[in-house]
This record gives C-alpha cells, sequence and structure tokens, in this order.
C-alpha cells in the first residue's frame, strides 16, 4: 500500500487551507463513493493541517501517487509524505482509524519533508532493509526532480500544458490549444519544450513503477512486529 500524508506549510500565515485542498484532491480521486482506480481510503483531515488517503501499490494506485504528489507540490503549500509498505487488515473506512508500517514510515516521510529547506518538500519511506530502502530512496529522488522541473515553468508554460491536457482526448491536441490560445502551434510547441513537458511525461512512469516497487516489496509476513502508527 501506499499512504500519502499531506501537512500544510505555512498554516499561521495562510490560514486553514485543508477544506480548499480537499475539493482540488477531488478532482482527481474523486469523491466518497465515487473512487477512481487506486485509492482504498479517500483523503480527509486527520489532524490540525494535515490530510491523509491511502492508496493502493499496483499500476492504478502508483499512477494515481504521482498525479497527486506533483499536485501537491505544484500548489506550493504542502509538505508530503509517503510511506510505502503493509497496513494492518481489514482496512476501517476512513484512514485516520488505520494503522501498520506504511502509515508510520508516511509519518516519518513527512516529517522529513517538512524539515527540508528545499523547493521540493516530499519525502519517501519505505522498509529499512534492501531492496526496499534504495528503492523508496530512487522514487523519493524521481519526485523531486519531477518537482523541481515543475517548480520553474513560467506562466507560459503551465497555460500551455493545462490547455493542452483539456484537449488531450482529441485528435489534433496541440492544434486544438494553439487555438484556444490564440497562438501558433509553433508557439505551443516551444512552450511545452521550454517547460520540459515531454520530459516530465517520460518520466512519470518511472516515478510510478518505483512507487509501486516499493509498496509491494514487502509482504505481510516480512513487516517489523514491533511497528505501530
Amino acid at each position: 500500500m501506499l499512504v500519502l500524508t499531506v501537512d500544510q506549510r505555512d498554516s499561521t500565515r495562510r490560514g486553514d487551507l485543508v477544506p480548499v485542498v480537499l475539493e482540488r484532491l477531488e478532482t482527481l480521486v474523486g469523491r466518497a463513493g465515487e473512487r477512481v482506480r487506486g485509492l482504498v481510503l479517500p483523503f480527509e483531515r486527520t489532524v490540525g493541517d494535515e490530510v491523509q488517503a491511502v492508496l493502493s501499490s499496483d499500476d492504478d494506485g502508483s499512477r494515481l501517487a504521482v498525479d497527486v504528489v506533483l499536485a501537491l507540490l505544484r500548489d506550493g503549500g504542502w509538505s508530503v509524505g509517503v510511506g510505502a509498505g503493509p497496513v494492518d487488515e481489514p482496512l476501517p473506512e476512513v484512514s485516520r482509524a488505520a494503522s501498520g508500517p506504511a502509515f508510520v514510515r508516511a509519518r516519518e516521510a513527512v516529517e522529513r519533508a517538512k524539515g527540508r529547506g528545499s523547493v521540493v518538500p516530499v519525502a519517501v519511506v519505505g522498509p529499512d532493509d534492501e531492496p526496499g530502502a534504495t528503492i523508496a530512496a530512487d522514487a523519493e529522488a524521481v519526485l523531486r526532480l519531477l518537482g523541481a522541473v515543475a517548480a520553474r515553468r513560467t506562466d507560459a508554460g503551465w497555460e500551455a500544458i493545462d490547455t493542452l491536457a483539456g484537449h488531450a482526448a482529441g485528435s489534433a491536441p496541440q492544434r486544438a490549444t494553439a487555438r484556444a490560445l490564440g497562438v501558433s502551434e509553433q508557439a505551443v510547441s516551444q512552450r511545452l519544450r521550454a517547460a520540459l513537458w515531454a520530459e516530465e511525461e517520460a518520466v512519470r512512469p518511472l516515478a510510478a513503477r518505483l512507487l509501486a516497487a516499493a509498496g509491494q516489496v514487502e509482504d505481510d509476513d516480512g513487516r517489523d512486529e514491533g511497528e505501530a502508527r
């Protein structure tokens, strides 16, 4: 499993943004009863300015985890921790009542993400033993790199990316994007190149595969019995 624990940054100055981020996350993970594939327990406020969700560590869950992590990093107001590993089953209906190694690791991860002076406040914690520890570290490195690339994008780059996403289902998305923005297709291509969009699209599957591997490397019999949430 993959447990995402997310804590608001600078809440004293910015106020409580948990209701806002929960509404945004619904566009990615769905509302209760309308969940997308890969979501096990939906995002909810757990304590203070913190939200949490449980995702599966299969292909659907790991891809969703990447989407959520990068969306939160783009927002810029959140520290994101990902805990990979087993959970105590059966799971309850809400994540704040759940427990298990993945929850312990998500707590460690978000605390580590909060403690960094980096512009990319995300951390991934998996098993202490190998190969899980290295896989989790690799997943964290890739997510931080993707976050760093996105943090350096211009408004024009994001405008092109967001507009392109809205036309992705069409037969000529870049042409439709150019029409929507009132610019040439060449201008759209230039914006996307400058934003390193193709490079991000190529690396996202790698990040998802690493998260999936981190979440699946242990079996239930390999967990540390001393770990508790």
